[in-house]
């Protein structure tokens, strides 16, 4: 069999660090110019309103040792609040976008096209919940789901896209008063990633950071088998591998060999690469018909058993057969 890459192999014309410096330096000092002026726009409507703040706050407190806490202290710093929320809705705000907007299609899409000029970015768009939930990698429907910054093309044979994600869930409990309180719960923040194999699979593979062995041991390998909502549990003969990663999969003997040895190492070496860099990124895959998912989340995002904060590794899939 051979074997099915999912990463892109370094060439000649892959961009160093120089080059890159020598692109900040060069083209795309020249998009900073326009931004500039708006970022001291924004800036100064920022120092504005705290001035105002800071001006209410002092008066109202030189009215409260004049007039022993008289209620008519409080009106300077109530008139500053106002004027303030004023002042930041009908101008600081449309700014701060404009500026968020611009630097975004100025500078970021600047920088993509440097890396590959095959992508394109589009910062408003974004990747679907229904795609999002097709990979797989998560069992828990968000009550609340936003998607932006989307980056698309083709690198080589390969049809890719990613963008920046973040999923939660609601959870409601009521206090002794009957109070009612809403929390949200973060299941996914990070940037997940869609590629297209170029080949039909026949099930459905996922790849999860083990939680449940790391946090358990022995124990955790019988809660793997338990765990509700995934297909069989796959034994994957590389200890390693199995100390940081659980298999699940519809397909045992294709699960095997969507997890070559080769891109088993490769997790592993990014995975202790990213605990020395960040103290650790998780990281997920999954391959479901024709289609490759990999998710990066950053470290702050919470989990759970049945949802891991998934993760990506490599920079970019290549189908194309060694």
């Amino acid at each position: 069999m051979q074997e099915v890459k999912f990463w892109r192999e370094e060439s000649a014309t892959m961009k160093t660090d120089r080059d890159f410096a020598e692109f900040v330096g060069g083209p795309l000092a020249g998009r900073f110019a326009p931004l500039e002026e708006l970022r001291r726009k924004v800036a100064k409507g920022i120092w504005t309103i705290l001035g105002i703040m800071s001006s209410g706050a002092l008066l109202s407190l030189a009215l409260f040792l004049l007039l022993k806490a008289s209620p008519i202290c409080f009106i300077p710093l109530v008139l500053a609040i106002i004027a303030s929320i004023i002042l930041y809705i009908s101008s600081v705000k449309k700014d701060f976008d404009s500026y968020k907007f611009d630097y975004k299609f100025r500078v970021v899409g600047e920088i993509v096209k440097f890396v590959d000029p095959s992508l394109s970015y589009n910062p408003a768009g974004g990747i679907e919940q229904s795609r999002y939930m097709a990979s797989g990698i998560f069992t828990t429907v968000p009550d609340r789901y936003r998607s932006e910054d989307r980056i698309s093309g083709t690198i080589g044979r390969t049809q890719i896209e990613f963008s920046e994600i973040h999923s939660e869930y609601k959870t409601e409990t009521r206090d002794k008063h009957g109070n009612r309180h809403e929390q949200w719960h973060t299941i996914f923040k990070g940037v997940f990633i869609i590629a297209d194999f170029n080949k039909d699979f026949k099930g459905r593979t996922v790849v999860l950071p083990d939680l449940a062995e790391k946090f358990f041991g022995f124990l955790g390998q019988a809660l793997q088998s338990w765990n509700m909502g995934r297909d069989q549990l796959v034994k994957i003969e590389d200890p390693d591998f199995e100390k940081q990663f659980v298999v699940y999969g519809s397909e045992q003997v294709e699960a095997r060999y969507i997890l070559s040895p080769a891109l088993m190492r490769r997790m592993l070496d990014f995975s202790a690469k990213a605990r020395k860099l960040c103290g650790g990124i998780s990281r997920s895959l999954s391959s479901v018909r024709s289609s490759l998912w990999r998710s990066r989340a950053a470290r702050t995002s919470s989990s759970r058993l049945s949802s891991p904060r998934p993760a990506t590794w490599g920079p970019y899939p290549n189908t194309s057969p060694s």
